[in-house]
């Protein structure tokens, strides 16, 4: 049986008169990459806190590695790895030297800390930036030495808050690359992200929470099926009067359509044959229409759903 890495079970935070954290339950287990969604004000950062001991929670409990994490918890600390949003380095301190600093917070015996550090460089790719300082370095890069600050002292847990915000499409790609690596080494890693693609694409499971609550849970394929849009078919229509959009809309399992720029675009939740049935309808009323193509539901259509929210809400 795998083991939990991480167990909260009815974490309620509260800010005054605000709950943050409303009754909020997960478990993750050993060797997951596991997704945590939310619109802005969801509860994401506040579990993250009160899950590293950086908070005091009102009610509930926080297992990890199966022992209770307390403030004093610093063996159960020094396994956790944590690459917060923002950027947090030493502008004084080269690349070298502030990977060095910050396993050196874990790590005391100095030559098992200089073979970490040069992994945790070689790892991120950054061997030819060792003597820069950050000033000096992309935005990109930044990110890069941010990751291996947080996780050079190889800890078996690491939280990625927003690792690959506003970086270059080839540091995303690094990055994502280094994160299934990780994963592959034996690391389980709590992933916080804006963009679903990367969560579809890495994340073996993703909890999607909302006003402190999980709203749902499971892999990218289970929560699709959550919600009522199975089919999307989107074609290009000149000229559509007001009476034949009604027309369109009383067609069987259509449960959402828009009709802007001379683009249609149909969900459906269910049927068969959906886009035969939208064919001879626009030959047999004798409308024009173009390019036709048809989509799977994605993780984005997921989450406004649950949460009636787009994930960049304030």
């Amino acid at each position: 049986m795998e083991q939990s890495v991480v167990k909260i079970e009815n974490l309620v935070k509260r800010y005054h008169e605000l709950i943050a954290l409303d009754h909020f339950n997960l478990d993750i287990k050993e060797g997951e990459v596991f997704g945590l969604l939310g619109p802005n004000g969801s509860g994401k950062t506040t579990t993250i806190n009160c899950l590293l001991s950086l908070l005091k929670y009102d009610k509930g409990s926080i297992q990890i590695f199966g022992q209770e994490m307390k403030p004093d918890s610093y063996e159960l600390k020094s396994q956790i790895g944590v690459v917060m949003q923002n950027v947090a380095v030493f502008d004084e301190l080269t690349v070298y030297e502030n990977i060095d600093y910050f396993c050196g917070l874990y790590i005391s015996d100095k030559e098992k800390r200089k073979k970490l550090v040069e992994q945790a460089i070689q790892f991120v790719d950054l061997e030819e930036f060792r003597k820069f300082y950050p000033k000096k370095l992309s935005g990109g890069l930044l990110r890069r030495l941010n990751i291996a600050c947080g996780i050079a002292h190889k800890p078996k847990l690491i939280i990625m808050d927003e690792p690959t915000v506003a970086v270059d499409p080839q540091s995303r790609n690094r990055i994502l690359e280094g994160i299934l690596e990780l994963n592959k080494e034996g690391a389980t890693i709590i992933y916080t992200s804006h963009y679903m693609e990367e969560v579809e694409q890495i994340c073996s499971r993703i909890a999607i929470m909302d006003k402190g609550k999980n709203l749902a849970i499971g892999t990218a394929e289970e929560l699709k099926k959550l919600i009522k849009k199975n089919e999307i078919i989107n074609i290009d229509v000149y000229g559509l009067t007001e009476e034949q959009e009604r027309e369109i809309r009383v067609l069987p399992h259509i449960c959402d359509m828009t009709y802007s720029e001379n683009r249609l675009k149909i969900a459906y939740s269910g049927g068969s044959h959906n886009l035969i049935r939208l064919l001879d309808f626009l030959k047999s009323s004798d409308i024009s229409f173009g390019r036709v193509y048809t989509e799977t539901p994605t993780l984005n259509d997921v989450f406004l759903e649950i949460t009636g929210k787009e994930l960049r809400d304030k």
